[in-house]
């Protein structure tokens, strides 16, 4: 089982091992999963809010990069977003084949271990907060704001995976900041 909480390193060059992959060099794929399969697991399970699921579409998001590795073309865009690109996809297919609501699990948030119950308490509460206003938003906002502010993905890489332009990534995630602002002061006045 992967851990949502583990260390994802920054999308560095791989491009010396994509053009090894390509070539069909099993090695050189499995360094770019061992990479990249945790952001994968993540980014599916913030999609599906389920771990089983989550496992079984990031191999299956593996499975396809493999078979069309040959097909990859190095545009400049790091390789990590063809993968999130493979892995939106398929999550939107589950997602529609079981024409049910996705949902953020406790788990999926990193919390810092405190000494402080008071503190911990208040950080829980926090994150349920804005996980709670995130399920309400319009799939595709909330698919941006996952993917901006929990995966930190730049507006060329979501609007890659996301399939529109960067100017329709800006006005999806502005229009998506106001309804999680407003969702957030229905569901706790006090913000």
């Amino acid at each position: 089982m992967v851990s949502a909480n583990a260390a994802v390193p920054r999308a560095n060059d791989d491009t010396p091992l994509v053009l090894r992959a390509i070539r069909r060099d099993q090695e050189a794929f499995g360094e770019l999963y061992d990479r990249h399969v945790v952001r994968v697991y993540r980014h599916i399970y913030y999609m599906v809010g389920n771990a089983a699921d989550a496992e079984d579409l990031s191999a299956q998001t593996f499975l396809r990069a493999w078979e069309a590795i040959e097909r990859y073309q190095v545009r400049g865009a790091p390789f990590v977003s063809w993968l999130l690109r493979i892995a939106h996809n398929l999550g939107v297919s589950h997602l529609r084949s079981k024409r049910d609501s996705s949902e953020l699990h406790d788990g999926i948030v990193d919390t810092k271990e405190r000494r402080d119950p008071e503190w911990s308490y208040q950080q829980t509460a926090e994150e349920e907060l804005v996980r709670e206003a995130i399920l309400r938003l319009r799939e595709e906002q909330r698919q941006v704001i996952i993917l901006r502010f929990i995966e930190d993905l730049d507006y060329t890489e979501v609007a890659e995976i996301i399939g529109k332009s960067v100017a329709a990534i800006r006005v999806i995630q502005h229009r998506a900041l106001n309804s999680l602002r407003k969702q957030m002061k229905l569901l706790d006045p006090a913000v």
